[in-house]
């Protein structure tokens, strides 16, 4: 098999968009007027549910035909001090030192798929929450592997006085 686009791009324009038709199966939303569920009602719904499910379970084995991570030139956002992302030249040297780890993290991503698909036969919403939690899990444990390490407890702790510090300067405070 010969990809036609890099990992950045599979996940972009396929991976990320056909997982939105599970994440926003079902949400609760606070507004001015109350609070509005949203759940799958139609079958029209749980075929756009089955759909991304389907795609993301055949999809996520698109990850294991070799391929560049990133489009030629992208460097990802892996230059000047503390970079937050990976090069694509650290994830694949990442990936050939321990296969294993990013095929498990292919089979997590595709087994949350093959759970959705058995909760559209069955249309359980309450499971269909749990499910769009363990798809983020999945997602995001892999991203933080491969993508953004750099996102560690050092990290937020940087983060969260970089706030700080704006919030104290927007409201005048000085220290």
């Amino acid at each position: 098999m010969k990809p036609v686009v890099s990992v950045k791009e599979l996940m972009r324009d396929m991976l990320d968009p056909i997982s939105d038709n599970i994440f926003n199966a079902v949400a609760t939303v606070v507004t001015e007027k109350g609070v509005v569920d949203t759940v799958p009602k139609t079958d029209e719904d749980w075929d756009k549910i089955r759909i991304g499910a389907v795609t993301l379970a055949e999809g996520a084995y698109l990850l294991k035909v070799p391929r560049p991570f990133a489009p030629p030139g992208d460097e990802n956002n892996s230059t000047g001090p503390n970079p937050v992302e990976l090069s694509p030249a650290q994830i694949t040297a990442k990936v050939e030192r321990d296969p294993v780890e990013w095929n498990a993290r292919i089979e997590a991503l595709r087994n949350v798929a093959l759970e959705v698909l058995d909760i559209v036969k069955r249309k359980d919403v309450n499971e269909l929450w749990n499910a769009g939690e363990d798809l983020d899990v999945a997602c995001e444990n892999c991203h933080r592997s491969y993508w953004y390490p750099g996102e560690d407890a050092e990290f937020y702790r940087r983060l969260r006085d970089r706030m700080e510090e704006f919030r104290d300067k927007s409201q005048g405070v000085s220290k």
